[in-house]
């Protein structure tokens, strides 16, 4: 087994630890974890979308109808296509992410 990886979930008393041979998505799962959603464990249904808010990974290959090349470089991406390479920081709703983060903006700018 590989270094394991402590991975937090934003705005959640939620974590597990994950190693770095393992997706976040399976790792969460051995960790008997329920802090994302799970789809279909292959990268083709979308539902495990988060982003990583801090930290190092490695990506495997995505479906862009399901993480367009700007979202990736802002960090998002599937649970199912990623593995720790250091502790992480993720939002397991990136849409919220951004809602919340342009409010805030939207609330600053008043």
């Amino acid at each position: 087994m590989g270094e394991r990886y402590r991975i937090a979930v934003e705005n959640s008393e939620e974590q597990f630890h994950c190693s770095a041979d393992t997706t976040l998505l399976v790792g969460m799962e051995r960790a008997q974890n329920q802090a994302l959603s799970v789809g279909c464990r292959g990268g083709g249904c979308g539902v495990c979308r988060i982003r990583v808010l801090r930290g190092e990974y490695e990506r495997k290959r995505m479906s862009r109808a399901h993480v367009s090349e700007q979202e990736e470089q802002n960090g998002v991406a599937l649970a199912c296509r990623i593995m720790p390479r250091s502790d992480l920081l993720i939002c397991a709703d990136p849409s919220e992410h951004a809602k919340t983060s342009a409010n805030q903006s939207d609330n600053n700018n008043a």
